[in-house]
């Protein structure tokens, strides 16, 4: 009961309190109310503003101290845990096909996973970000590509045969940035492919499924405790098994083509298988496009000497 009149009695003082403010400044308070809500809605966009920018600045920045373009990855403190948005993505190549795991391999450890790729293939960012390093390693990825994403990502593209960003640019999701070589330490062309946490190598199969072109779900939850047995698990379902995802020798099949769709971004490689007795002449005239197209495209001379069952991009 007490409690009622002491709710009474304030109640009332405050209604007195207003009631004893002049009129001009009861109006005055009515017309700063509206200022107050925009300011309130200007400090919100300005806010919204800087973080964006602070983003674009250094993406990821609550898991990287710094932005550095000294080195190609340092390991530091992982999360116990981390949800990794994989939405807005795109596959860095068309290819289907994984020439090696992510794991051991002769007696030490491969980082990523190695896709087939001719020189010259076209190859994407796979997130939104900005480019980190851009730089060549003879013994070890030759050409390659750093990127950080704003997912916490950061992704490596390796043996390159030419490198189409600078360090320090922003990209987006299915930007070309470079070209499918077999510079560095490689025994033939591929795209080496890692995927990298606070540094830390992460299996990409935990989130890539190149044999069906897609990411395996919108987001990747990163535990720490039961990566391990994730990860053999994602390269068993996902990975090479047993030469049954070696490159078939120059198989069309083994890459997508135009009509697959990958996170909203069309896909423009289309290829050529060679048959027997065909003269770059003929595959032109087939495909709709010059003889000069393909030469470019495929880094071949008009003189080149076709062989059955090549490959051949086209578009």
């Amino acid at each position: 009961m007490n409690l009622k009149k002491t709710i009474k009695k304030l109640a009332i003082s405050a209604l007195l309190a207003v009631a004893a403010i002049p009129v001009h400044g009861q109006d005055l308070l009515a017309r700063q109310a509206p200022v107050d809500r925009k300011m309130a809605a200007v400090d919100t966009i300005m806010l919204r503003n800087i973080t964006i920018k602070e983003d674009m600045e250094s993406p990821a920045s609550e898991l990287y101290a710094n932005w550095d373009n000294r080195y190609a990855h340092r390991a530091t403190e992982l999360p116990e845990t981390y949800r990794i948005d994989l939405r807005h993505f795109c596959m860095p190549t068309t290819s289907r096909v994984i020439t090696s795991n992510f794991g051991s391999r002769w007696g030490g450890q491969h980082k990523g996973l190695d896709i087939k790729v001719y020189i010259g293939d076209t190859i994407r960012s796979a997130f939104s970000g900005k480019v980190r390093i851009v730089r060549y390693e003879g013994g070890g990825y030759g050409k390659y590509i750093v990127i950080r994403h704003n997912n916490g990502l950061e992704t490596i593209y390796g043996h390159l045969s030419k490198q189409l960003v600078k360090e320090n640019q922003e990209v987006r999701a299915g930007e070309v940035i470079g070209l499918g070589g077999n510079t560095g330490r490689s025994t033939g062309s591929h795209l080496h492919f890692e995927t990298r946490l606070c540094g830390v190598a992460l299996n990409p199969a935990l989130m890539f499924d190149f044999r069906e072109q897609d990411v395996t779900g919108d987001y990747y939850a990163f535990n720490k405790a039961t990566y391990d047995s994730e990860s053999i698990t994602a390269t068993r379902l996902r990975g090479k098994q047993d030469g049954s995802t070696i490159a078939r020798e120059n198989k069309a099949e083994d890459f997508a083509t135009n009509d697959r769709m990958t996170s909203g971004l069309k896909d423009q490689v289309q290829y050529h298988k060679v048959v027997k007795g065909e003269t770059l002449d003929a595959i032109a005239k087939k495909r709709g496009v010059t003889i000069d197209k393909i030469c470019k495209l495929n880094h071949i001379s008009k003189t080149k000497r076709l062989r059955p069952g090549q490959i051949l991009r086209y578009s």
